[in-house]
Order: C-alpha cells, then sequence, then structure tokens
C-alpha cells in the first residue's frame, strides 16, 4: 500500500528561476520546487502540495520579502483566467525568462545546446491584447 502525501511548509525558499506555465522555480534538499505567482529573487513560504521523486509542488503561503523585479499585475483578474501568469514580474525579465525558457527546453528537452538563441522582441504593447497561436 502506497504512504500518504503529508503535506509541509517549506519556509524562507528563494525563488531563483521562473518556470514552464507561469511557475517560478526555488530549491529545497536539492529538489526543484516549482510554485505559481512568484518570481526570481522572492523570499516565500511554500506549503507543499505535491512531492515526486525529483521535484516538488506548492503554492505560497507568505511572501517574506519581495523581488525587486516583483510588480502590481494591471489585470483585475490575475491569478484567475491564466492569461497573464508572468504580469507580477517587470516586462524586460519577463522577456528575459522566456528567452531563457527556448535555451532551456533546447537543452533539456531536445538534448542539444542550440549555438544561438535571438532576443526575444518586446511588445509596444504589453497589456489589453491577446495572441494566440495553435498548431496541428
Amino acid at each position: 500500500m502506497r504512504r500518504r502525501f503529508k503535506s509541509y511548509v517549506i519556509e524562507d525558499l528563494e525563488i531563483i528561476d521562473a518556470g514552464a506555465e507561469g511557475k517560478a522555480v526555488g530549491k529545497h534538499e536539492g529538489k526543484a520546487v516549482f510554485v505559481p505567482f512568484c518570481v526570481p529573487g522572492d523570499i516565500v513560504d511554500v506549503q507543499i502540495t505535491n512531492m515526486s521523486k525529483g521535484y516538488m509542488e506548492g503554492r505560497v503561503v507568505a511572501l517574506k520579502k519581495p523581488s525587486l523585479h516583483r510588480i502590481e499585475p494591471t489585470c483585475q483578474h490575475f491569478g484567475l483566467c491564466g492569461g497573464c501568469k508572468w504580469q507580477i514580474l517587470d516586462y524586460p525579465h519577463q522577456l528575459f525568462y522566456k528567452q531563457k525558457q527556448v535555451s532551456d527546453n533546447f537543452k533539456h528537452i531536445g538534448k542539444f545546446e542550440y549555438p544561438e538563441v535571438l532576443p526575444i522582441i518586446g511588445s509596444e504593447k504589453q497589456f489589453y491584447y491577446r495572441n494566440k497561436l495553435e498548431y496541428t
């Protein structure tokens, strides 16, 4: 019979990176901790909600020290609809982490080093628009 997971709180977790799906990443005891609604540089207390062999998932229970790159979200629906997951991170850092995510995906998923990823060209209009692409 499988042991039941017991949730616990990690205190003073430093968020060190931005990951996929708008989640931020911290490290605890050698495992990646994926946490939504955080930005790199935040210091947070995290309630662990799921644990796997190589990673954990959690939710913020306290924002101890906000990152210098954290901003107030503009959208009144932030956190509800899922369309603006990076809105609490200032725009230049959004572009940086999105570019980093492309490079990381080539490296970890594609298993090769891409020689150069061109910089992401930011939009003049940061809010009140939507781009959606679907590929078959």
